[in-house]
C-alpha cells in the first residue's frame, strides 16, 4: 500500500481550481453546462460500461458532475473520485450527499494514495491538458500502477494528440474511441487506455 502522506497536500494550490479561479467556483456548474460537457460526460460513461461491484478512480474529479453520472450508471460499483482543490471537493460532497459508494479524496494525480492493482477501471475527464509535460507523465504512471492488470483508464480531453504516446509510455494499449465537437471549447478526443494483462 502506497504512504498516504498528508503533509504534502498542506499549503499547496500548485493546482488548476475547478473554476480556473475559486472565486469563479460557484458558477462551475453553469459554465460546464454552458459549454456542452453533459454529452461528453454520457459518451464517457458510456464508453467505460461500468459494471457491479468493480473499483473505479476518477482523478481531477471537480464537483464531481462526472462521478454522479458514472454513480448513477452503475449504482453497485464503488467510486473514488479525487481532486487536489478541497472547495470543489466540498461541493461534490454535497452534492452526492446520500448517495452510497462514492468517497471523494484530495489527492493529486500524480501522488495518488492507493495501493497497487486497487482499481478495475479509472476516468479522466478534461483534465491531462491541465498538466505540464513531466506530472503528466508522473500521472499517467500512477494510473497504471493503481489499475489492475487488464483495469482500463477511460479519457476524454482537448488537445489529445500526445495522449496516445503518453499513454504507451507509461505501458497501457491505447486506442482512439471517437471525438466531439463541444461548444467554446472545441474538439474533445476519447480514449481507451488498457493495463495488460
Amino acid at each position: 500500500m502506497t504512504e498516504h502522506r498528508p503533509h504534502m497536500l498542506k499549503n499547496r494550490h500548485d493546482y488548476l481550481p475547478a473554476a480556473g479561479r475559486d472565486a469563479f467556483l460557484p458558477g462551475y456548474d453553469l459554465l460546464t453546462r454552458a459549454l456542452g460537457m453533459n454529452p461528453v460526460y454520457r459518451a464517457l460513461v458510456a464508453q467505460a460500461g461500468l459494471s457491479d461491484g468493480q473499483r473505479v478512480i476518477e482523478i481531477g474529479c471537480g464537483t464531481g458532475n462526472l462521478t454522479v453520472r458514472a454513480k448513477r450508471s452503475c449504482p453497485a460499483a464503488d467510486i473514488v473520485a479525487t481532486d487536489p482543490d478541497p472547495r470543489a471537493l466540498e461541493r461534490a460532497g454535497r452534492k452526492t450527499k446520500g448517495m452510497a459508494g462514492i468517497r471523494f479524496e484530495r489527492a493529486y494525480a500524480q501522488e495518488l494514495p492507493f495501493g497497487d492493482g486497487e482499481f478495475d477501471a479509472a476516468l479522466s475527464s478534461m483534465m491531462l491538458h491541465h498538466l505540464d509535460g513531466d506530472t503528466k507523465v508522473a500521472a499517467v504512471g500512477q494510473l497504471f500502477r493503481v489499475l489492475r492488470p487488464g483495469g482500463v483508464l477511460h479519457i476524454v480531453d482537448v488537445r489529445g494528440d500526445g495522449v496516445p504516446r503518453l499513454l504507451e509510455d507509461a505501458g497501457f494499449a491505447c486506442e482512439i474511441t471517437g471525438s466531439d465537437r463541444i461548444r467554446l471549447a472545441g474538439r474533445v478526443t476519447y480514449f481507451r487506455a488498457t493495463r495488460p494483462r
